[in-house]
């Protein structure tokens, strides 16, 4: 990801709750800019732009055309609107090119173990550290065959050049296993009441 999406912003002058409402009902969405032993900058983004540049991907580089000044930042907190699509704050981290930086990444399973296991995900995110301009959007682990009582662990990860995990390297990422007739009876409940069915009573 060495492509930094670019947002253009503009200096946020109000302050308050009030202020940050407006600027929502506007259409506009606050956020902070800071790092590298700046003063934090308080800034507008344009939401829709914002959440757009930020869908799938919550590590992006972001760039950030302030009134014509660059900042380059990677996302450090987002708060969403607990009902609707939308981005109420973002915090930014500014950013140098030449720099690592740790951030946590999601995990992505990539195909289907074996016939008659299934897998739980213990880990979610994972956290590394890499080159400001090469975090991964997601770090993919393949069970493709993967026999029942396999456990994977961030150390078993095969992670993209440069980037290393800080992590515990003896964390479970994914564990596969061999369901038992409790699970399969839980599977089948589960199957059942998204059919709209439920089980006969007894």
């Amino acid at each position: 990801m060495s492509n930094a999406i670019t947002l253009k912003a503009t200096v946020r002058t109000g302050s308050g709750k009030g202020a940050a409402r407006q600027a929502r009902r506007d259409g506009r969405c606050p956020a902070v800019v800071y790092g590298h032993g700046s003063e934090p900058r308080h800034i507008l983004l344009e939401e829709h732009a914002t959440r757009l540049a930020l869908r799938g991907n919550e590590n992006a580089l972001i760039n950030i055309d302030l009134e014509g000044e660059d900042l380059l930042a990677i996302v450090k907190d987002i708060q969403r609107h607990p009902i609707r699509p939308g981005v109420q704050h973002v915090d930014f981290l500014l950013v140098n090119r030449n720099e690592r930086v740790d951030v946590e990444v999601p995990v992505n399973i990539i195909g289907t173990s074996a016939p008659g296991t299934i897998h739980m995900i213990e880990l979610d995110h994972v956290e590394v550290t890499a080159p400001a301009v090469a975090i991964p959007e997601a770090i993919d682990v393949d069970i493709t065959g993967v026999e029942g009582g396999t456990i994977i662990t961030v150390a078993d990860l095969a992670l993209p050049k440069d980037v290393e995990a800080i992590s515990d390297a003896e964390l479970a990422v994914v564990n596969v296993t061999i369901p038992t007739a409790r699970d399969a009876g839980d599977a089948a409940e589960g199957a059942a009441a998204e059919d709209g069915s439920a089980p006969a009573a007894e």
